[in-house]
């Protein structure tokens, strides 16, 4: 008999941590990393409609920085070190952003999302990514143990949707 993707050990509303701890569902590091896997859900979802390699190529690697980083919020202590986002990759998007606004600058004034399939998605995402930060700030104001590395991350992680959003409205097919 093969393995079943269920285990029947959430029935009572709780989760384990990647500690082993049992914790409720409800409580504010699954909230945490449960938006992370929404947003990640939601770029899944711009990679299907984008249509473009450098975009499909980049929300991939986005997809694997918030796996490290929900296992990173899934530890009541300090995470082992391939489970904590670190700084490069901050840097990593802050350099994409320059390089997608090379291409494609920026609006001056509000945008009402929707240019297309794709851009939308990342709209989504990016709002999802929002409350994901908000989520982790709550986490550090309640004095969990969070990594100032994550909470800058995901700041700049909505920029950069933001960003790749508007050149996904130019260069991409839906």
């Amino acid at each position: 008999m093969g393995s079943f993707i269920f285990s029947k050990k959430g029935d009572k509303g709780e989760t384990s941590l990647l500690s082993g701890e049992r914790v409720s569902k409800g409580s504010p590091r699954p909230e945490a990393y449960g938006t992370l896997d929404e947003a990640s859900s939601a770029l899944g979802l711009a990679k299907v409609f984008a249509g473009n390699g450098k975009v499909e190529e980049m929300i991939a690697t986005v997809q694997e920085d918030l796996i490290v980083l929900g296992a990173e919020l899934s530890c009541e202590g300090p995470a082992p070190g391939r489970y904590c986002v670190e700084s490069d990759r901050g840097v990593r998007l802050e350099q994409w952003i320059e390089e997608l606004q090379e291409e494609v600058p920026l609006p001056s004034c509000f945008i009402c999302p929707g240019g297309n399939a794709a851009s939308a998605a990342l709209d989504l995402s990016r709002t999802i990514v929002r409350r994901a930060e908000r989520r982790v700030a709550a986490l550090r104001e309640a004095g969990l143990n969070v990594r100032p590395e994550a909470q800058a991350y995901l700041n700049r992680l909505a920029d950069f949707l933001f960003t790749l959003a508007r050149y996904a409205e130019k260069r991409c097919r839906n």
